[in-house]
């Protein structure tokens, strides 16, 4: 398994001010005190 991906901005505000979160992929905005997670789908997935 490869290192957990690691967001450059809040989807939210754009702000770089993030911490990580609670858990497998959640990530803290300390600028608009929002919490998100980051989920990897796949690659050239198809339906």
């Amino acid at each position: 398994m490869s290192e957990r991906a690691v967001p450059f901005h809040c989807p939210y505000c754009g702000d770089e001010d993030l911490e990580p979160y609670e858990g497998d992929g959640g990530w803290y905005c300390r600028s608009c005190a929002r919490a998100f997670k980051l989920k990897f789908l796949g690659i050239g997935v198809t339906r």
